[in-house]
């Protein structure tokens, strides 16, 4: 049995740039057919193989019979040919034939229909045929003609352009990117995508807001037994004012603080050293819950699933989540819901903030799987990463939540030795009283920034617009050069294009 093989990390491939390929050919065998075809008899022949050498190209083809009998034959021609394509073949020799190329049959595509296949969409193909060829510069490049094995195009056979061969019968798995290119992803990587889809789904059924566990510690006060007590007052001294967050060392403070961190500084063994953060201090909480005096056995199986919820088991069970969403689909939902679960808005007692603090869990681990959802290689070679969380802050009496999003694009670095400066990109979302709800997004590059705000109320944009040139002029003093600052009353347009281009082109369609 032969064995599968799939298609390793590779550069991106592009569609074929409208290769031609001759109508008619005459092709001298390598080897004498020995009778396969007589004189005028004829066959079908796909193309499998090419290589260029000086002044022709040597083919491998596919001979099929009409009896279904197939035969692999070795042949030169002095006319270019496309791997995968389909002739038909008249015998005028034991070691010539006239080969015409079938009109009327799937010929290999040679761009990607983006109306079939849109961007983002997942392919698998098998390869089943390859051209080398040789560039204007002398360094080879390789065509690959590979058949859709899934999608609306299952069946036809597509050509790449690529800078690495690919064996034949290998399994590739790729991704439709723009401009006619496929991004490959190899097995490993699929499973990774996969397995990110399903946690992030699970998270997202279960997640709710930090206001809910903080609201309801909050309102236990003394009534909270004595052990838990420490945990929850070191919880709630982690929470700075909304003026604090002013100070760029609190601010720093702050966001390590915030839990994104936690797995990275176990990994790293500072168990001991590290500060306490909100997510430790919640899964703390967790485990305490269940202990106390007042206790009950439901309970303790409440804790027991809201381990589960909040602790998954990162298993690759990749085949489970083949019907889950797409990993960074789900990821662009930002902000995440400020409501809570239906039950959970009741007066709370030691049951209900196991719940809270469950949610609240979730939520901090849905911003983590969020964030490396949205870290990837662009389809141009920019290294994009992003930090997606969110910080608890006090507003007088409230404790109220702050969703950052934070993401940094690094060009490609091309001949310059230099470092490529990176594009910045910011987004907020707040609801403070009275202002009501309220997004921030903003870029800066290269000392410039560039600032939209979105208030849902009516009267909160009339009020932030008019402060706009007085931001300006505090940005300007902070030495920052400023581009245009804008408020509108709304929310910004949810998908992958959220970011201050899409408001130009809205502006200009």
């Amino acid at each position: 049995m032969t064995e599968i093989k799939s298609v390793q990390a590779m550069p991106p491939a592009a569609a074929v740039r409208n290769s031609t390929a001759a109508v008619d050919l005459a092709l001298r065998l390598l080897q004498p057919m020995q009778g396969l075809l007589g004189p005028g008899e004829t066959a079908e022949a796909e193309v499998v193989s090419i290589k260029e050498a000086l002044q022709s190209f040597q083919l491998v083809l596919r001979l099929t019979q009409e009896n279904g009998r197939q035969t692999t034959l070795e042949a030169t021609s002095t006319k270019p040919v496309l791997p995968g394509a389909t002739y038909a073949v008249a015998a005028l020799s034991d070691s010539r034939l006239m080969a015409q190329l079938q009109p009327g049959r799937s010929q290999p595509l040679q761009s990607i229909d983006l109306s079939l296949l849109p961007v983002g969409t997942v392919i698998q193909g098998k390869v089943v045929g390859s051209a080398q060829l040789t560039d204007a510069s002398g360094r080879p490049s390789f065509q690959i003609a590979f058949k859709l094995l899934d999608t609306p195009l299952s069946g036809q056979t597509m050509l790449i352009e690529s800078s690495r061969p690919l064996a034949l019968g290998s399994l590739m798995t790729a991704q439709v990117q723009g401009g006619q290119a496929l991004n490959f992803i190899p097995l490993g990587g699929l499973l990774d995508q996969l397995q990110l889809s399903q946690h992030l789904a699970a998270q997202q059924g279960r997640q709710a807001s930090l206001e809910g566990v903080f609201h309801a510690l909050q309102g236990m006060g003394n009534n909270l037994p004595e052990n838990l007590r420490s945990t929850v007052s070191q919880l709630l001294g982690l929470v700075p004012d909304v003026e604090q967050l002013g100070d760029p060392k609190t601010l720093a403070q702050t966001l390590s603080a915030s839990g994104v961190f936690l797995e990275a500084r176990l990994l790293a063994g500072l168990t001991g050293s590290a500060p306490a953060d909100v997510k430790a201090l919640l899964l703390r909480l967790l485990a305490q819950l269940p202990t106390q005096p007042t206790s009950t056995p439901q309970l303790a199986a409440q804790s027991g699933a809201g381990f589960g919820q909040a602790l998954p088991a990162f298993a690759r069970q990749a085949l489970g989540a083949l019907g889950q969403a797409n990993a960074q689909q789900l990821a662009l939902n930002f902000p995440l819901g400020a409501r809570l679960p239906a039950g959970m808005e009741e007066e709370a007692d030691l049951e209900m903030l196991l719940k809270l603090a469950a949610a609240a869990v979730s939520r901090l681990q849905t911003h983590q799987l969020s964030s490396l959802a949205q870290t990837h290689v662009t389809p141009d070679g920019s290294q994009l990463t992003t930090w997606q969380l969110e910080l608890p802050m006090r507003d007088r009496q409230d404790i109220v939540p702050l969703q950052i999003k934070l993401q940094r694009e690094t060009p490609a670095r091309e001949n310059s030795k230099e470092q490529p400066e990176p594009l910045w990109r910011v987004e907020l979302a707040f609801d403070l009283a009275p202002l009501g709800p309220l997004q921030v997004q903003a870029q800066l590059q290269r000392g410039c920034l560039s600032s939209q705000l979105w208030a849902e109320r009516a009267s909160t944009a009339s009020l932030v617009s008019a402060e706009l040139e007085h931001l300006r002029e505090r940005l300007l003093s902070a030495g920052l050069q400023v581009g245009q600052l804008d408020c509108r009353q709304g929310t910004p347009p949810q998908g992958p294009r959220t970011s201050l281009e899409q408001r130009f082109v809205d502006e200009t369609a």
